[in-house]
């Protein structure tokens, strides 16, 4: 299985220019509010910096020299100045309760295009990558994103907002200790950069083993008996522990160089304090260029507010570092190519009148029709009949190489057509191509008379009822998990259609009857029972046309006899392509092509097949088992 997402090397500012495109786009008012709640928020802080100078030159030392001082002026000052703080409080409570909602909002509009997108993905894509990385990428991923967005980029803006007022005011202030600051901040920056490209790459890789690891979880669930089966407990161990040993080396050179950073910072800025203030009491006891003892206070006060919103933002770039790691693989499975559907013949219910003409209609009538557009803006519409043809068709998964060679076959309306052979031979690849799982890269497939590339796949799927061998059953009830294939089916519907498929009488021996919640995919039930219920959910569908990929594989030789009697009037009167494991269900089949490895060796119904005493006399004698 691979990753979800190939490493693409996207630019940081590529990235960040995209994300802020999705944030822009949904709240572009909000974000305006938290830019001016923090340049508020940015300018009360230094107002308060630059206060301690007017409170020491202007007040303190005045009323020093006075036998009876006057509060009543500094008072004022306090007052005016507490004003200004709890403006600032204000603001930022505002723009860090603003962001929460802009940091979920963009999460959830995130994750809903994440999954709208990979429904429209192919089949292809969740054959070949592992479901716990893509799971990984909608928890671990957009989680980086939430906090990136809610906590790293506003503390970013405010710190540079900071940053640049303070060094503003300290130019006001005093050059030299101005410089002298810039100097102690270069170097804490060039460290910062050092450090946190460190801590970047590791982070990037701890985001990839957490998805590899997630992956490896989900198939060791899913997997639990083959491994109990094989008493692989100790192998799937030891690839846990290898996996999880990669995510610790990753996470703890990540981590390990992200936490020095802020020490780091902290005791350069500590001693970029301390020389500013061996400079500045120097300038400030000797009155070089008039640098008074609050001024020096003021400054120092200055310097700290200088060098912390740094530190920060050097703590905040791991996150962002890791935010950005995430995002690129999100961006990554957004950027997949969708499924392509060129098609343009779409399925509508109809109805026939007694001279056989088509129509158009709203209501299921059980006559289905092709509605085929035409260049002059007419329609013309083509009853379904279940025709089927594959004319020489070629079809490898990789182009490199192909698997099925010179299909030919055909299936007229209401016939049974049968396939049979080993694992591998490509049963269920032909029945793949049917309903455009894959594309075939030669020759033709008609439905009706039609390329099928020409019709729509939702529609080409919507006439097709396909039941899987291996079924999957979703959290909810019995009836909710049939009706699956009819949303609007009533419980009368569903109630007929587990009888069709012989499910009625176990479904009546649940707890809770059609009203049982299944969960864990329908572990409760045996296989058989799933089976079942996977049947009577095609059966509701009424399709035109069926696929049985081995649908009785999984059922007792007593229920098969049920199942096939029920399977029998399910398909009476529609065509059907039958997978067979056991040669027995497929007896009655109007023809049955025998495969081996891609080719279509034999074919005809079952006693002309037994005549010729090829390859399917010697599977259904037995000379040679099916694998």
């Amino acid at each position: 299985m691979k990753s979800p997402n190939k490493k693409t090397n996207n630019p940081p500012l590529k990235i960040i220019k995209r994300l802020m495109g999705v944030i822009l786009k949904n709240y572009t008012p909000h974000c305006i509010i938290v830019l001016m709640c923090i340049f508020g928020a940015a300018f009360v802080n230094v107002k308060g910096t630059l206060f301690m100078q007017q409170l020491i030159d202007n007040y303190i030392v005045p009323m020093m020299s006075q036998s009876s001082p006057d509060f009543g002026p500094l008072v004022k000052a306090l007052m005016k100045l507490a004003m200004f703080y709890v403006a600032g409080i204000l603001m930022t409570y505002t723009y860090n309760r603003i962001m929460v909602n802009v940091s979920q909002g963009t999460m959830k509009k995130i994750r809903i295009d994440l999954f709208t997108h990979m429904e429209s993905l192919p089949i292809k894509y969740f054959d070949t990558h592992a479901h716990g990385d893509i799971m990984s990428i909608y928890t671990n991923d957009t989680d980086t994103l939430r906090q990136m967005i809610g906590q790293s980029m506003p503390q970013l803006v405010n710190s540079a907002v900071t940053i640049v007022s303070v060094f503003v005011s300290m130019i006001i202030l005093n050059i030299p200790l101005t410089i002298l600051t810039v100097i102690m901040v270069g170097f804490m920056m060039f460290t910062t950069g050092k450090v946190a490209s460190k801590a970047g790459t590791y982070f990037g890789k701890q985001q990839k083993s957490i998805g590899e690891l997630n992956g490896f979880i989900e198939e060791m669930m899913e997997g639990q008996k083959v491994v109990k089966v094989f008493c692989h407990e100790n192998e799937s161990i030891e690839r846990f522990n290898e996996l999880n040993e990669e995510l610790f080396d990753s996470a703890n050179n990540a981590n390990g160089f992200a936490n020095i950073l802020m020490p780091i910072n902290n005791n350069l800025g500590n001693l970029g304090y301390v020389v500013c203030a061996i400079f500045g009491s120097i300038l400030a006891i000797g009155g070089i260029g008039s640098f008074t003892l609050g001024g020096l206070a003021s400054f120092l006060q200055l310097n700290k507010s200088f060098t912390q919103p740094i530190s920060q933002v050097s703590q905040q770039l791991n996150a962002v570092v890791m935010a950005l790691a995430g995002a690129e693989r999100v961006f990554n499975l957004m950027d997949e190519k969708p499924e392509v559907d060129d098609g343009c013949v779409t399925l509508v219910n109809a109805k026939e009148d007694k001279d056989g003409n088509i129509e158009e209609c709203e209501e299921h009538t059980g006559v289905w029709a092709w509605k085929y557009p035409r260049k002059d803006e007419s329609t013309t519409l083509t009853k379904l009949q279940g025709n089927v043809v594959f004319n020489d068709v070629d079809f490898g998964y990789n182009e490199e190489k192909t698997i099925l060679h010179h299909i030919k076959l055909y299936a007229e309306p209401g016939q049974k057509i049968a396939f049979v052979g080993a694992t591998g031979a490509g049963k269920t690849t032909i029945t793949n191509l049917i309903n455009r799982f894959y594309d075939i890269q030669d020759g033709k497939i008609r439905y009706d008379g039609i390329n099928i590339n020409k019709i729509k796949k939702a529609d080409l799927r919507r006439s097709l009822g396909i039941v899987l061998q291996d079924t999957h059953l979703f959290t909810g009830t019995v009836a909710d998990n049939i009706r699956y294939g009819k949303l609007d089916a009533t419980d009368e519907e569903v109630m007929n259609a587990a009888k069709l498929a012989n499910a009625h009488g176990f479904i009546s021996r649940l707890p809770q009857g059609y009203d049982t919640v299944l969960t864990g995919d329908g572990g409760s039930l045996s296989q058989g029972q799933r089976q079942l219920l996977a049947i009577a959910r095609a059966a509701i569908a009424d399709p035109p046309v069926l696929i049985l990929d081995e649908a009785t594989s999984s059922i007792d030789t007593r229920t098969e006899h049920l199942v096939q009697d029920g399977m029998d009037r399910l398909m009476h009167g529609r065509t059907t392509f039958v997978i067979a494991h056991r040669l027995s269900t497929v007896r009655n089949s109007d023809a049955i092509m025998v495969l081996e490895l891609g080719r279509i060796i034999e074919r005809g119904n079952h006693q002309s097949l037994i005549a010729k005493g090829g390859k399917y006399h010697q599977l259904y004698t037995g000379a040679f088992e099916l694998e």
